[in-house]
């Protein structure tokens, strides 16, 4: 990534706006990942029910308590080992119609970090973005779906820490009624969310739904 990229990366820390406020925008209409083919003999895997979270739990919960927050540092790799995922991160931010930017889809092995919430590790909800296929087939996330709780993401970061978050929940939310608030709210703890399309397919209007992934910090290396 170039010197002006990683520039545009770290000026959203600087002038980031309220996470109540940046909820807002995101909860006017969530589209995320819009432009999956979609077109393949078989579609990506989905989310069991068995795997939904469990709201109850909370960060103060001697189960849940993990390792102290880091500080900021843009993230620059992802791995998911239970769905052989190793990607790159880029930042994204709002497009122009105000739906969370995503990275472009000719790259089917890229992830994008969403520039306006915290960076993975921080206190607070961080979010990796990513598309579940393209025109050539299966994206970064076109597996997300099948991740079982307990399965780790491993967010390598730019001041050379890994952080290591463990997935308690993975759900599929139709676009037209997202839970913004649930998915992300912070939790008063470091969590992540990773988000690609999923549900039903329509060739006129494309994935119904999004595949969020739950996540909580429960280890750094």
């Amino acid at each position: 990534m170039s010197a002006s990229e990683w520039a545009e990366a770290e000026e959203p820390r600087r002038r980031r706006a309220p996470w109540g406020v940046i909820a807002l925008v995101l909860l006017t209409g969530l589209a995320l990942i819009r432009n999956g083919s979609g077109e393949f003999d078989v579609g990506p895997p989905q989310p069991a029910s068995a795997a939904a979270a469990d709201t109850r739990a909370t960060p103060g919960d001697p189960a849940v308590k993990g390792p102290a927050p880091l500080p900021y540092a843009v993230p620059n790799q992802v791995r998911i080992p239970a769905i052989q995922v190793d990607a790159p991160v880029m930042p994204v931010g709002l497009d122009a119609d105000g739906w969370v930017g995503a990275p472009p889809p000719e790259d089917p092995n890229l992830a994008g970090w969403f520039t306006g919430a915290v960076a993975p590790g921080e206190k607070g909800t961080a979010i990796v973005v990513g598309h579940v296929d393209n025109q050539q087939g299966p994206a970064v996330f076109y597996g997300l779906g099948a991740l079982k709780k307990g399965n780790r993401v491993e967010v390598g970061r730019q001041d050379g820490k890994t952080a290591v978050f463990e997935i308690y929940g993975i759900e599929v939310f139709e676009k037209d009624d997202f839970p913004g608030d649930r998915v992300y709210a912070s939790k008063g703890a470091p969590e992540l969310r990773v988000i690609t399309c999923g549900g039903g397919f329509t060739k006129q209007n494309g994935y119904e739904g999004n595949v969020v992934a739950f996540a909580r910090l429960v280890e750094v290396r």
